[in-house]
């Protein structure tokens, strides 16, 4: 084939100058001096990815692949991709493959790592990735991550979950989940026998309490609603994304990641209406947010610079703010202590005090799921027009100039 084979052993071996010679259809021998000053001979692979994307791949040291085995190797490399095949992801895979189905000196580490690598992609969304892999980092490696995953045992899985199953349970019950995962996985690849022990029902529930009982310890700490009037002026006279931020965040009784995720394709400020789509909520299931005057009047100001991407970015305007961003000015802004998410039971509080709307329409204006599954499932209404009442009226207490003993004549019927 014409261009193809411009290299010989003779030249391979002969080639002292650093750069890059070609063979022909993208392969190329590629020479860099080490730090003992001696030539090192490689070879690189340049082809185009399926997805049109250019892309270089390294096929070894000529020390180890010689002329006609690289030749063979980029072969093979250019049939993939013209078969719509990334040859370097092929490559990554097949090696994550045998790394599997390795049947010795399997930890738990690697069991660990095998199994997110084949479920992370039917997972929602970056951040359910990022805290599978930071809680097992975090709590779980340090007692058994480099342990022969057929060594784990009850003792081990207590060792890890004891010490923050009572101080942070939900972390802890997430935990025992993954670890009865991974650890089920392993079972069915043939690493390990026996009883998993990381299941909760007829096992572990026997050894530790409930995780709702234990969950009954654990309080956002929260301002008490009738310092709301107070706290919010004091917000508003600060300028800054942040501080819009967490205005809006108090205003909607929203989650902290549901303000930073806000895309302005999620807002109809005409109908005064955020749609939160299922993918971003908790509960996995679309939220309808209706707006007060007031968390309109910051929309429409955060619009004037461009009503695209997120609502609430950083100074360069890039990305989202970060999910500490609201945090550390509330911690700049009043005591030590209370948290971004506290506001939600300020909220809640506040509606079983201060107003007369049933219980579900409060709960519905947290999103919250019904724990009751029966009525769950004969629930049709997302009770909007009375949460619209009800959020109304959040507003006005949130912008009352009024002393806190006043707040009480604030109450909606809705």
């Amino acid at each position: 084939m014409p261009g193809m084979h411009k290299l010989t052993a003779r030249s391979v071996t002969g080639a002292m100058k650093p750069g890059l010679y070609a063979d022909g259809g993208g392969l190329y021998l590629q020479v860099t001096i080490g730090k003992d000053g001696a030539p090192r001979r490689s070879w690189v692979l340049r082809f185009t990815a399926p997805n049109g994307r250019r892309r270089e791949m390294g096929l070894g040291s000529v020390l180890l692949v010689d002329l006609a085995a690289a030749r063979e190797l980029a072969l093979s490399a250019r049939k993939q991709a013209v078969d719509g095949e990334d040859p370097i992801v092929a490559r990554d895979a097949a090696k994550n493959a045998r790394i599997v189905e390795r049947p010795q000196a399997m930890t738990f580490r690697r069991c660990a790592e095998a199994y997110i690598a084949a479920h992370e992609q039917d997972w929602k969304n970056a951040k359910h990735r990022w805290q599978w892999r930071s809680t097992l980092e975090k709590h779980i490696y340090p007692v058994f991550g480099d342990l022969d995953v057929a060594a784990v045992d009850d003792a081990l899985v207590m060792r890890a979950l004891d010490p923050i199953w009572q101080t942070k349970n939900e972390t802890a019950s997430r935990l025992r989940g993954r670890i009865e995962a991974i650890l089920d996985w392993a079972k069915v690849r043939g690493l390990r026998t026996g009883e998993n022990p990381a299941r909760w029902r007829g096992h572990l529930q026997k050894a530790l309490p409930a995780p709702r009982k234990a969950q009954r310890i654990q309080h956002h700490p929260a301002l008490a609603y009738a310092e709301i009037p107070a706290f919010m002026a004091k917000l508003r006279a600060k300028d800054g994304v942040s501080a819009r931020a967490l205005e809006f965040t108090i205003l909607t009784a929203a989650r902290t990641g549901e303000t930073i995720g806000a895309v302005w394709d999620e807002i109809d400020l005409d109908a005064g209406i955020w749609t939160i789509p299922a993918a971003r909520m908790k509960a996995g299931k679309e939220h309808r947010v209706p707006l007060s005057d007031r968390a309109v009047e910051i929309l429409r100001e955060r619009s004037a610079s461009g009503a695209t991407g997120p609502v609430f970015t950083n100074a360069q305007r890039r990305s989202p703010l970060s999910n500490m961003a609201q945090l550390m000015l509330l911690r700049r802004l009043t005591r030590a202590g209370l948290t971004v998410h506290g506001f939600r039971s300020t909220f809640r509080d506040w509606a079983a005090e201060q107003t007369d709307v049933p219980r579900e329409v409060a709960e519905a204006a947290l999103a919250h799921a019904l724990e009751d599954k029966v009525e769950a499932a004969y629930r049709r209404s997302d009770l909007f027009e009375k949460r619209r009442a009800l959020m109304a009226a959040w507003g006005q207490c949130c912008a009352a100039q009024s002393q806190p003993g006043d707040l009480a004549s604030i109450k909606t019927t809705g």
